[in-house]
């Protein structure tokens, strides 16, 4: 028996398939996605579509990204495999107003824009348009069955049962143990970390303190010789990748491989599925990284390492979830609470001051410290404010625009004051959304190599 396959659609990407025994889907918030499909023919897809239109011509390269350059390509390409214009029918979801809600998101509206260009496109087109359900509060699924042609839109949210509510909180010493079992970042990565803020350290002092660690050796080379770098020469030693590859992007992989292990202790209480948190990271890292470079207030390899670390407190958090502890928690976010409300009212403590923990236990440099313990809160940072403001932005970008796998709602009140302590402007906002790679958008946590090379 066949079983009816998932296949998530990243944002700026889409899927085109003649019928067969698969559902597509795309998680929405600001976002838009349009399913459009020839059930006479049984050719169809979906797009998922980030931004109305490229706000500059220096952008051309991802035209998927976009309404009006994206929504016409999938449209030929459906074509191209056999569907008939006539035929074609049209759902269009998402574009909305994603809450906690500003008065920048409102005057922005992104998701509204969205939405509206989508529409506009697909009347161009004269492609029958069956179904909207754009804009509101709240984020939604859209999905459709190849096999059926069947089109759905549901709220994403787990609902759950009186019974599911009443779980016991662990208790302050099941916490205690979480920390003293969690395995550590490694220490030859942690001196990388402090190496990087020091600019008179060679790579070859990082080079052999990586060396010390055949786990992360291993891992480095693994991944520099990854499909995704594409090279011609096979990567032996870390010697050869600095040469191959260069030293910032061998820094990079060096801590990927660092922190891969790290997260994989991490379950499903703060994701859908495992390996989210990781990728979570992973992507963060590179937009902190791609906002470090537009304001030119933090080193970019420092706002790149912030990114991978800022959530480190929630690994440990997770290992103190009883196994049907994530509906409780989905719950009470459905309900609108925030997720540090949530934490201190189940653990004590937040994610932010767990992580300010293990940090000083593992003796972080005192940047990263400070801006994993003030991520969220970011005018309550001590040592590096613009960097605790770069990740507080990417948290939002993150929330905003990769509404996916991730249970992690980002307050937006302090939005555009973030944005003027790092030298941009809301009016820019969307500008500096278009530059951020592609890939950060994804969701295969195995594709990281490409968000290194970026």
């Amino acid at each position: 028996m066949t079983h009816n396959q998932i296949y998530h659609v990243a944002t700026g990407n889409y899927m085109i398939h003649k019928t067969t025994e698969m559902t597509v889907e795309a998680f929405l918030g600001t976002c838009v996605g349009v399913a459009i499909f020839d059930p006479e023919n049984g050719v169809g897809g979906l797009m998922h579509l980030l931004l109305p239109e490229p706000f500059s011509l220096a952008y051309p390269k991802d035209p998927e990204k976009y309404v009006t350059t994206g929504l016409p390509l999938f449209i030929h390409n459906l074509l191209k495999q056999g569907a008939k214009k006539e035929n074609l029918k049209a759902w269009i979801a998402g574009g909305a107003l994603v809450e906690p809600l500003t008065r920048q998101d409102i005057a922005l509206d992104i998701g509204g824009r969205n939405a509206d260009a989508a529409i506009h496109v697909l009347n161009k087109e004269n492609i029958r348009i069956e179904h909207i359900e754009t804009g509101g509060f709240f984020t939604c699924t859209l999905s459709l069955n190849m096999k059926t042609w069947t089109p759905d839109i549901r709220p994403i949210g787990i609902v759950t049962t009186e019974s599911q509510i009443n779980i016991k909180p662990p208790s302050k010493e099941e916490l205690n143990r979480a920390f003293a079992y969690i395995k550590p970042i490694p220490q030859a990565a942690i001196k990388v970390m402090r190496m990087l803020d020091d600019e008179g350290s060679s790579f070859k002092e990082i080079a052999n303190e990586i060396r010390k660690d055949q786990i992360i050796t291993a891992s480095v080379i693994r991944i520099c010789n990854s499909a995704l770098f594409k090279g011609n020469s096979k990567i032996d030693t870390l010697d050869d990748a600095l040469i191959i590859l260069g030293r910032d992007v061998l820094v990079k992989s060096i801590l990927l491989a660092a922190i891969n292990n790290y997260f994989k202790q991490a379950g499903s209480g703060y994701a859908l599925c495992y390996g989210s948190l990781y990728h979570h990271s992973v992507s963060s890292a590179i937009i902190a990284e791609k906002l470090a470079q537009q304001s030119q207030t933090v080193r970019p390899q420092t706002a790149y390492t912030a990114g991978l670390l800022h959530d480190i407190g929630m690994v440990v958090l997770d290992q103190a979830l009883a196994s049907s502890f994530p509906l409780f928690y989905r719950n009470i976010q459905n309900k609108g609470a925030s997720i540090l409300a949530v934490e201190k009212q189940i653990f004590g403590m937040d994610h932010c001051e767990a992580g300010k923990k293990l940090a000083r236990l593992w003796s972080f440099p005192e940047n990263l410290i400070d801006c994993i313990s003030s991520h969220h809160n970011p005018e309550k940072t001590k040592i590096s404010p613009r960097l605790s403001h770069i990740i507080f932005l990417t948290e939002l970008i993150m929330s905003q625009f990769h509404t996916s796998l991730e249970l992690m709602p980002t307050s937006v009140e302090s939005f555009e004051s973030s944005l003027q302590k790092i030298g941009l402007s809301i009016s820019k906002f969307p500008d500096i959304v278009s530059q951020i790679p592609l890939e950060a958008f994804g969701t295969d946590p195995d594709k990281t190599a490409m968000l290194v090379k970026r």
